[in-house]
């Protein structure tokens, strides 16, 4: 964990970030630490699909990027060990998943234990998986939102760290839902990074710690929207 002095980090925190796709919350944790106000280094931006759009988005910021395919692989053990590998190769402190979606085999959440984090668009532990818009507007949900949470072998079950809520508005469909949703996830996942950057965020007897107490609940960020 990064030392602190008077709140701050005395040095960057290394990451790596995993996507699959678009890759919007690595852009907009990209912004924060360009601009200075997160203190992370991004050492590379890694994805399971060569085409996958954020991979450029990452390039055009000047991070290195890098792909790793897991149809070159027979089996996903060996996929994930060579993912590992590869990740291991830029020594991160932190294993940052930013719509990787994969989901991730015991052997490689055990290469980086207690520093991966996930952002989940759902208020876990509702709506585990995927289709997390469409089952709350199915469910005739009030309130929406996004988690971030430490990864362990549960999936989308390691201990909770931060919550935003969404109100579901009238009329919503799935798409104006996770444009609100995404807004949060943007917020809420910069916010966590930045807490274990600055030594206040661990992991600890499968439990997540903050400012040396540990999360009973995790820590709600209530809706900016009226």
């Amino acid at each position: 964990m990064t030392s602190v002095t008077s709140g701050s980090p005395q040095t960057k925190l290394p990451i790596v970030i995993l996507i699959s796709g678009r890759g919007s919350n690595m852009h907009a944790i990209a912004e924060r630490a360009a601009s200075g106000d997160l203190p992370v280094e991004i050492r590379a931006v890694v994805s399971d699909k060569a085409e996958a759009a954020g991979l450029a988005t990452a390039a055009s910021m000047n991070i290195p990027t890098r792909s790793l395919s897991a149809r070159e692989f027979p089996d996903r053990a060996s996929y994930d060990q060579a993912l590992a590998a590869l990740i291991e190769s830029f020594q991160p402190r932190l294993v940052v998943l930013a719509g990787f979606m994969r989901i991730l085999s015991p052997g490689f959440i055990a290469a980086f234990s207690d520093r991966i984090l996930n952002i989940h668009p759902s208020l876990l532990p509702l709506y585990r998986g995927l289709h997390t818009h469409r089952r709350a507007l199915e469910a005739g949900d009030s309130m929406h939102g996004c988690s971030v949470h430490f990864v362990t072998e549960e999936l989308d079950g390691g201990p909770l760290v931060i919550q935003a809520q969404v109100k579901v508005r009238p009329g919503d469909s799935e798409s104006s839902l996770s444009a609100r949703v995404q807004q949060q996830e943007h917020r809420i996942y910069s916010q966590a990074i930045d807490w274990f950057a600055r030594g206040r965020l661990q992991l600890r007897e499968q439990r997540a710690w903050l400012d040396g107490r540990p999360l009973q609940t995790p820590v709600i960020e209530l809706p900016l929207e009226d």
